[in-house]
């Protein structure tokens, strides 16, 4: 530990970059519309919309909105961002001449841990986990040139890609048992809807049966099979952006222009191709999970950046300052709003609430999500006037720094 920590200290209002925090708090909200599925329907109705639920008319019309504009658009925005907090915190301390190494594994441990309670005692769906993980590798790479950045961040973001189109090409070779229980996994049998179905529905005793084994199966197959190689892969995308003055809104309004046209020209055709192909074969385990994925696994990412370049546009206007206010404030409670998504929704949707788990088509969904977003728009911006953090903000830093934070404003 340092003998000095008067250095340690958080980021002041004053110091906060508007364009990461504007661009967090949109990557907040967005992430619901996804999340929400998670949170109402079975699992295996993430991936393949037709295991569970009404897929016709209006419902099928959200899912493909919902896919082509919000499906992994927004959590490779909010993985870039934490790529760029990294190299961001390095710099300011680096300026002060002091090693930056001590606190960052010190926060990527406590995160480790809200990220571990998050996902086994509340949603399977945690992402701070995998985000507290990855950020102790990417650290290492911080001080590289951003062209490096760049060129390794793809590579390993692609290395995913390589490992989803090898299982798919092996398939004929697998055991039967292999095959059969994965297929089981992409299309539950009644019996294993109706058991996920009951679980949640219970008590939250009884919701961790299905909640443990689902958190487990992400945090170690999908975390080594895709999921880390996506993250750390973003992540470093992201200091390279960083450094290139991208998420700071230095670059000219034209070049914003340029970027979302870009990113939305490659990315959006490639989202529609897959989803194009993915219903013409009936979301089949063999092509759909492997090859029909990938579409927008790399589509994605390029719509992300449209997104981007689009809110810095945004910030560099002054006739939407509003706006960017409103985002602003949820993107300084990132953490906090990401957790309160999760106890909101748990107790609407589970049995220790409000029990509608499996029981809200997806236009209902859409509708909850907006009354959420309203919320935490309004909620966060009052809230900021008062105190300095949100709650787990406040909580995350106190434990991060050694040292009891102060909460209110003076």
């Amino acid at each position: 530990m340092y003998k000095n920590s008067s250095f340690l200290n958080p980021t002041s209002s004053t110091e906060r970059i508007v364009s990461l925090d504007a661009l967090r708090g949109f990557a907040i909200l967005g992430i619901l519309i996804m999340n929400i599925q998670s949170f109402s329907m079975i699992s295996a109705a993430y991936v393949n919309p037709i295991a569970f639920g009404d897929f016709t008319g209006v419902n099928k019309w959200i899912w493909i909105l919902s896919h082509v504009f919000a499906d992994q658009k927004f959590m490779p925005i909010f993985a870039m961002l934490f790529g760029a907090g990294i190299v961001l915190m390095s710099e300011r301390l680096d300026q002060k001449g002091k090693n930056t190494a001590a606190l960052h594994y010190r926060r990527m441990m406590w995160l480790v841990i809200i990220g571990l309670v998050h996902a086994y005692f509340l949603w399977y769906g945690d992402i701070l986990f995998t985000y507290a993980i990855c950020g102790l590798l990417v650290f290492l790479f911080r001080k590289l040139t951003s062209k490096w950045l760049l060129i390794i961040g793809v590579l390993i973001f692609s290395i995913s890609s390589f490992l989803y189109l090898f299982f798919g090409l092996s398939m004929p070779y697998w055991p039967n048992e292999v095959l059969e229980h994965s297929i089981n996994s992409w299309y539950p049998p009644e019996t294993n809807v109706l058991n996920e179905i009951t679980n949640y529905q219970g008590n939250w005793i009884q919701q961790m049966n299905s909640r443990i084994s689902m958190a487990f199966f992400i945090q170690t197959n999908m975390f080594f099979m895709k999921v880390a190689w996506k993250t750390i892969g973003l992540m470093l995308i992201g200091m390279a952006l960083y450094k290139w003055g991208v998420f700071s809104a230095e670059l000219s309004k034209k070049a914003y222009i340029k970027g979302t046209v870009f990113g939305f020209v490659f990315g959006f055709p490639l989202v529609v191709i897959g989803v194009v192909s993915n219903i013409n074969a009936n979301w089949s385990f063999e092509y759909s999970m492997f090859f029909g994925s990938q579409f927008n696994y790399w589509g994605g990412v390029f719509v992300s950046f449209g997104y981007i370049s689009l809110i810095m546009i945004l910030v560099k206007s002054k006739y939407i300052n509003s706006i960017i206010k409103s985002f602003s404030a949820v993107g300084r409670m990132a953490l906090s709003n990401y957790l309160l998504q999760t106890i909101i929704c748990t107790t609407i949707f589970y049995g220790h609430g409000f029990g509608f788990f499996a029981k809200a088509n997806r236009i209902e969904q859409i509708i909850i999500v907006l009354i959420i977003w309203l919320f935490q728009l309004i909620a966060s911006t009052v809230y900021l006037k008062y105190f300095r953090y949100g709650p787990f903000e406040w909580f995350w830093r106190s434990l991060s720094y050694n040292k009891i934070q102060s909460f209110r404003k003076k």
